[in-house]
C-alpha cells in the first residue's frame, strides 16, 4: 500500500469511528504499529486527526471528501457561472479530460449534446454522456472512492498512459500562493496524471477555495495553465494568483492577471 493510501485509509478510518486504537489501526491497515504511529504523528501535525494515548481522534473533516449530494450545493450558483465560462472555451471536436469535482460536474451539464470526447474517472459525469450520440466517452476505472463515484489510484492512472487530450478540467479543494491542494492523497495522484496527458491544464475553482489549503499538495501553481473563478474573488485573493497563470473571473474578459 502506497504512503498516501495508507495515510488516507487511517483518515478514513478515524473519521468513521470517531476514535481508533493504535492497535486496531494497524491490524486494519496490515502494517506495523510503528508505521502507524509516524502515519499518526504527520496526520496530528497537519491537523486532521489528534493523537492520543493509544490511538487517534478524528479533528475535523480531515482528508475524507463529503458526499457528492453535499458538497454540490455549497456555492452553486458560482459553480454554475465558472462552468458557462469553462465549457465557452472547449471547441467542438476537442477531446476533455474532466476529473470528478462538483464544479467540473457543472462543466459536464453544459456539454451534453456536444461533438466531443469526454473522458473522466467520475461516474456521475459519464452517467451524463452514456446514452448521448454526439459524444464519445471513456471511462477511467480503478479504486472507485465511496460516496463520490470517484475513481482513483495506481490503477486509474494506469489507463491514462496512452491518453491526450486537448484539455483537462481539475477541481482543486485549495488555491493557495505555495499551488494548488485537494482534501485526498489519492487524488492528487490522479489529477497530477490528468495533467500530463493533456495540452492545457486548467482549474476551476469558486471564491472560496482561494486562500484555503488541504490535505494533500497537487503542483505549483506555474504547473497549470488557466484558472477560473466566479466574480466573487476580492483583490487579496487576486494577488496569490501567479501572473504567468492565466485568470479568467466569470463575466469578465479573459487575461492574465498581474499583481
Amino acid at each position: 500500500m502506497l504512503v498516501e493510501e495508507r495515510r488516507q485509509k487511517v483518515i478514513d478510518l478515524v473519521s468513521e469511528r470517531g476514535y481508533i486504537a493504535l492497535a486496531d489501526l494497524a491490524k486494519e491497515l496490515q502494517a506495523s504499529e510503528s508505521t502507524v504511529r509516524r502515519d499518526l504523528d504527520y496526520l496530528d501535525q497537519q491537523g486532521f486527526v489528534k493523537r492520543t494515548h493509544g490511538g487517534a481522534v478524528f479533528q475535523g473533516d480531515g482528508g475524507a471528501l463529503p458526499a457528492l449530494e453535499e458538497r454540490s450545493q455549497r456555492e452553486l450558483e458560482e459553480k454554475r457561472q465558472i462552468a458557462v465560462a469553462a465549457a465557452a472555451r472547449i471547441q467542438d471536436g476537442d477531446a476533455i479530460l474532466l476529473d470528478g469535482g462538483t464544479t467540473t460536474l457543472e462543466v459536464a451539464r453544459l456539454l451534453v449534446g456536444r461533438r466531443l470526447q469526454i473522458v473522466t474517472n467520475s461516474l456521475p459525469i459519464a452517467n451524463l454522456f452514456a446514452s448521448s450520440h454526439e459524444t464519445d466517452l471513456v471511462i477511467l476505472g480503478g479504486y472507485v472512492y465511496p460516496k463520490t463515484g470517484v475513481a482513483l489510484g495506481p490503477l486509474t492512472v494506469r489507463m491514462m498512459d496512452d491518453i491526450h487530450v486537448q484539455q483537462t478540467i481539475l477541481s482543486v479543494g485549495g488555491v493557495t500562493a505555495k499551488g494548488l491542494f485537494n482534501s485526498n492523497l489519492l487524488l492528487v495522484e490522479t489529477e497530477r496524471a490528468m495533467m500530463r496527458c493533456a495540452d492545457e491544464v486548467a482549474v476551476v475553482a469558486d471564491h472560496t477555495k482561494i486562500g484555503r489549503q488541504a490535505l494533500a499538495f497537487l503542483c505549483e501553481l506555474r504547473e497549470i495553465d488557466t484558472l477560473i473563478v466566479d466574480a466573487k474573488i476580492n483583490d487579496e485573493q487576486r494577488k496569490m494568483i501567479d501572473p504567468d497563470v492565466r485568470l479568467i473571473v466569470a463575466g469578465e474578459q479573459s487575461k492574465g492577471f498581474e499583481s
